[in-house]
């Protein structure tokens, strides 16, 4: 463990010397003196084979070689610092820290029982949790951001695994004092679907982007005449008002005063699922996560899972 540490300490040095630009700096941040910090990166210079600073300016910049070479050191302390956080896990989930991120609508019924049902299992692991678009759930495990995420299976990189959990149907959502709410054994048409008014989340959410796909699948153009970027208060005012939404059903499970109503042509469903990378290790908390997150699906009473 000593020699790893003393491998590691040179590679902290060159990453904070490039960071701050000014070798004084660096040795005050890392608490060691100037000679010894330049003692230290000439040695690994002269392992190296080349200069990694140009110190003939004001400021201390990187050369060529060195901004080659600190690429590969980055990823070695990404690496080392992962395999730190698992070896705080080893002792039975006793230490460690789980980092979730859940797109948007996942906080209105699926990530509160989950996140407190891990709690109470695992009271030591500490929780990262993140309300996040999907595509950057995906780009928080691809840079090992993240240790798990909660999306869909349509995944855009082959660097991330889903693991289908159950299928989440869509819905038009209405308050209860809502005229098509008063007439929910008729299903509304086609032609009634261009008369209602809707509220709907901003384009850059996934549940946005899939209700503008039916309505261009199905030649519809309902008005919207709101858009926000917060689930909340898209509920909020169709629960009070009269907007309806198109949300998942489930999320009529949190909230009273919300129906759904039968269209045509149908929504479709979407396949929930746990996003992971596919390579490299996973944390004993994200896997107990996963487990729990399974039951949670299962106790809840989900929609079977979809594949």
């Amino acid at each position: 463990m000593e020699n790893a540490i003393l491998m590691l300490r040179p590679l902290r040095y060159v990453m904070t010397v490039a960071e701050l630009k000014n070798f004084t700096r660096a040795a005050e941040m890392l608490h060691v003196s100037q000679p010894a910090l330049s003692q230290q990166i000439r040695q690994l210079e002269r392992e190296l084979g080349g200069a990694l600073f140009d110190r003939s300016g004001r400021v201390v910049t990187l050369t060529e070689f060195g901004r080659a070479y600190i690429e590969h050191a980055r990823q070695a302390l990404d690496h080392l610092e992962a395999g730190r956080r698992a070896l705080h896990e080893v002792r039975s989930l006793s230490r460690g820290l789980l980092r979730v991120a859940y797109t948007p609508t996942f906080a209105e019924y699926l990530i509160g029982p989950a996140l407190r049902r891990f709690q109470d299992a695992y009271p030591a692991i500490a929780i990262e949790a993140k309300e996040l678009p999907h595509d950057e759930i995906e780009s928080g495990l691809d840079g090992d951001a993240l240790d798990v995420g909660i999306g869909f299976t349509d995944v855009r990189s082959s660097e991330i695994e889903a693991e289908p959990l159950f299928a989440e149907h869509m819905a038009l959502l209405v308050g209860s004092s809502h005229l098509l709410a008063r007439q929910r054994r008729h299903t509304v048409t086609r032609e009634q679907w261009q008369e209602i008014p809707l509220a709907l989340l901003s384009r850059d959410f996934v549940v946005r982007r899939f209700a503008d796909a039916y309505f261009r699948a199905n030649e519809l153009r309902p008005p919207v005449m709101l858009q926000a970027n917060a689930v909340g208060i898209v509920l909020k005012l169709v629960k009070e008002g009269r907007l309806a939404t198109v949300m998942p059903s489930a999320v009529l499970r949190e909230h009273r005063g919300i129906v759904s109503v039968p269209v045509d042509p149908p929504l479709p469903q979407r396949t929930v699922a746990l996003l992971q990378r596919r390579r490299g290790s996973r944390t004993l908390a994200a896997t107990a996560f996963a487990k729990v997150l399974a039951d949670v699906v299962e106790s809840e009473g989900l929609a079977v899972r979809g594949r």
